[in-house]
């Protein structure tokens, strides 16, 4: 069986070539206004990274980077990139960035280990971004600030395509709510991760939910983090505090929460050390960007990963990510979405 969501009545409001055009148009619009938000400076990235340098994203822990040797370096292994959190870090201390400004960058990345589905594909674009703070603003006002300039360039950017494509009606509400992981869990204790987000994303559209990586009151983490990018462990008054998150938007196609965004305030040297612990992955001090990090040769940050294929899917009201970008699907899903009227690109 496939993992398909199937949409009763769905009929793609653009055709293949409009959706090519409106591809372009979401990315370029949406780059510029979040570059104007969070004074960004677009940079140029890699497509893989050398294996054990401790610098490729880790994501939950568990998935399997796609690897190959290099023959000029006696086979020594590169990984494609899942992410590029820990390189952009490391580059925002190489480029001598300012606090207040940061970097942006098209970060793609192969993820074999996916589920395909309507959401999830091998391929993955996002804009990869990353900022310099002051010791002061790590704190959640701030990430909740910066979540909400993200936030209003996204409804800019709906707004612009709904002026071109007016068969395409503007949803987002005019503001995102913020809730911690904590909070959704009190407010529903009897569904799990996925129905609390699809449950608090529909009532309020849009929505932050913070502190993602920690165990819960109820034993059990919201969503797995890699211990050594986002600050999800910070102690506070009332024991812990996460300084992370994802946006989640409500998917009036798919009928579901929509993740577009994860992203937060990045780790110090405590919480560096903190987070290994809890994790048990202390080994990770001696290599190169733990090292930098340890060393104090790095500058305090906040960053994260915005979809690309994901917004324009999105904006677009398309039911399949295989709609805004070529990958590769399992032959029965092709043949199902084919039989449904949903064209995927190949």
């Amino acid at each position: 069986m496939s993992n398909l969501i199937i949409p009763e009545g769905y009929k793609p409001i653009l055709s293949k070539k409009q959706t090519e055009r409106s591809i372009k148009l979401i990315k370029d619009y949406f780059q510029q206004n979040l570059a104007a938000e969070l004074k960004l400076t677009r940079v140029t990235a890699p497509l893989f990274v050398l294996q054990g340098t401790g610098i490729n994203d880790d994501l939950n822990g568990v998935e399997r980077a796609v690897s190959f040797p290099i023959l000029d370096l006696g086979d020594r292994r590169a990984e494609v990139v899942h992410s590029l959190a820990k390189w952009k870090r490391l580059s925002l201390a190489d480029l001598n960035i300012p606090v207040g400004h940061g970097i942006y960058t098209d970060m793609n990345a192969i993820r074999s280990d996916e589920t395909l589905d309507n959401l999830h594909s091998l391929y993955v674009d996002q804009w990869d971004w990353e900022r310099v703070i002051s010791p002061e603003q790590r704190t959640i006002a701030f990430l909740r600030d910066i979540v909400s300039r993200i936030y209003n360039a996204f409804l800019r950017t709906e707004f612009y395509i709904s002026e071109i494509f007016p068969d395409i009606a503007t949803s987002l509400p005019s503001e995102i709510t913020f809730i911690s992981a904590e909070e959704l869990l009190q407010r529903y204790p009897d569904l799990d991760d996925k129905e609390r987000e699809n449950r608090i994303t529909e009532e309020y559209g849009a929505v932050f939910i913070m502190g993602i990586g920690g165990v819960l009151s109820n034993g059990k983490k919201h969503d797995g983090r890699a211990p050594d990018y986002d600050d999800w462990s910070t102690p506070n008054e009332e024991g812990f505090e996460g300084l992370n998150g994802d946006i989640l938007l409500w998917n009036p196609i798919l009928k579901r929460a929509f993740e577009i965004s994860s992203m937060g305030i990045r780790v110090d040297k405590e919480a560096l050390l903190r987070q290994l612990a809890i994790s048990g992955c202390e080994d990770r001090k001696n290599l190169y960007f733990h090292r930098r990090l340890l060393n104090d040769s790095l500058p305090l940050s906040i960053g994260g990963g915005i979809g690309q294929s994901r917004l324009c899917m999105y904006l677009l009201r398309k039911a399949h990510i295989g709609e805004v970008q070529s990958s590769i699907w399992p032959e029965e899903q092709i043949k199902e979405c084919e039989a449904l009227g949903i064209p995927l690109f190949e």
